[in-house]
Formats: structure tokens, sequence, C-alpha cells
């Protein structure tokens, strides 16, 4: 591979219709895809990584992906030529020369997560329907929720902690995390196709080193159950740290998830990986 060298992309997706990032054997994967539709323009010379696993259903606006490549023309015109050929819930956002020893995983700095929740019972707000339209990409949540008291719990999360309660360690690796930002948002970008249909959303944003397979979507399910008041403070604590998968409220659904992008540092001059789990 004298003239193959290793570019790393940023991309989007739509992952409602594909069962995760990885490559399976009797399923559609967002690696297999990005894979095909390179092979029909160049010379692939590797397998595609990604900077996480992501799980079926979830969304990515930035995942950071590498493979090696023989390609002869501008990285603009590969990125115009891979786009080409993707389906259109696939897009590759920016195309980079990749820095010698880069790894989408291993070189990542931090990962952002998004996690939507469309509300339809808050107090002192018109109650609405769930959304055909929206269900994609958020979690209908139709009793109240108490805002002020996830985020309350949510600032316990920053820091360094084990989150084994939340979610499983990559190939046994420790369970230990650190967190560097949790809070909920009220947004109000309604479609303007559906009006106030869709109704308010609240937007779960957590940054970390790195994650637990699962561990966005443990956390999302423990913070709801305490904003509708099942869960207190108390229970969110006693189970965190009792350590104990067992412990976990149900994880919310994989629609409302999806990875952010993040600005690329100076070093290496790439973006920075951002997953979507």
């Amino acid at each position: 591979m004298d003239d193959a060298y290793t570019v790393c992309a940023l991309v989007a997706y739509d992952g409602a219709d594909y069962h995760g990032f990885q490559a399976q054997a009797n399923a559609p994967s967002i690696q297999q895809a990005l894979e095909d539709a390179l092979d029909r323009c160049a010379e692939r010379c590797s397998r595609v990584t990604g900077a996480g696993r992501t799980d079926a259903g979830v969304h990515a606006t930035g995942q950071v992906i590498a493979v090696a490549v023989r390609w002869r023309h501008s990285l603009a015109a590969l990125q115009r030529a891979w786009n080409v050929h993707l389906p259109p819930a696939i897009a590759v956002r920016s195309v980079q020369t990749a820095p010698p020893g880069f790894h989408p995983r291993f070189s990542a700095l931090s990962r952002t997560y998004r996690y939507t929740v469309q509300c339809g019972g808050q107090e002192g707000r018109a109650a609405v329907s769930r959304s055909p339209l929206t269900r994609r990409y958020a979690w209908f949540e139709a009793r109240a929720l108490d805002v002020a008291a996830m985020n309350e719990v949510s600032a316990t999360l920053i820091g360094e902690h084990d989150f084994a309660t939340f979610g499983w360690p990559p190939q046994g690796e420790k369970t230990v995390r650190v967190v560097e930002a949790a809070h909920w948002t009220w947004v109000q970008e309604t479609p303007s196709a559906l009006g106030s249909y869709a109704g308010p959303q609240v937007v779960f944003t957590i940054t970390a080193n790195a994650f637990l397979r699962q561990m966005v979507r443990s956390l999302v399910g423990a913070l709801l159950a305490v904003g509708r008041g099942d869960w207190s403070a108390q229970d969110f604590a006693a189970a965190w740290a009792a350590a104990d998968r067992r412990r976990a409220a149900p994880p919310a659904a994989p629609p409302g998830l999806s990875s952010q992008p993040r600005s690329p540092p100076r070093r290496p001059p790439c973006p920075t990986p951002r997953p979507t789990a």
C-alpha cells in the first residue's frame, strides 16, 4: 500500500433503519454502508473505523471515522464521490488527511451525546399528542416532567465516577468515566410544518471522555424516572452506588439519541472524534 493513505471524515446519519454503526452479518449497518459506497468510487485498503459504536436506531450529526484509501484526486472530490454512492440517510460532511497514529476512538478527547424528549403533559402547557413526524428523532413522554429535579441529579454525574450501573464496558475495560457536562434544556424548535403539534421538547446533553455501552440511554431512563416522580434523588443515588446493572431503570428508547460534533482541537488536525452510542 505504498500510495495508500489514511483519511478521517465527519459523517452524519439517520440511524432509524440501521442496526447501529458496526457491521453485522444479517442486518444493515452504518459501517457497511460507508464501506460499500467507498468501494464504488475508490480503492479501500482497510475497514472503516468509528469513534464509537451506536445502538440500533441511534443517530449522529458528527461521527468521526477513519479509513485507508488509494485516491489520486483531491479530498473534496473524494467527499463528493463518496456521497454520490451513499444512501440518503448517510452523508459525509468533511474529509481530511489523518495525522500519523490517528484512531477515531483512541484519539478522542471527548464525546457528546444529546437525547431529545417530546413532552406531552407539562404543567401549564397545552397537552399534545404523540407526533408521527418527530418520532424518529425524539422520545414521547406523556407525563409531566420535573426538569429542575432532573437537572439537580444530572449535576451529580459530573466528575470521575464508576458508572457500572448504567452500562457495560467494551472489551472488558473499566467502568470509570469522566463526565465533563450533563444538563437538561428546554427547546422550542418545533418544525413549521407541524405548527404547535409536536409540542415542547427537553434535551439532555452529556459530554464525557468516553461512554459505556448503553450508558447514555440508561442514564436518561433513570433521569426520566426522577422527572416523573417514580424515583427520588436518593433512589437514583442508591442505584448508582450499587454498581449493578440490575438496579438500573429501563433504558430510554434509541430514537431520541444522537451524537454531536465538536470543533477540531489544535492537535491532531482532524475533527475531534464524536460517536453516535
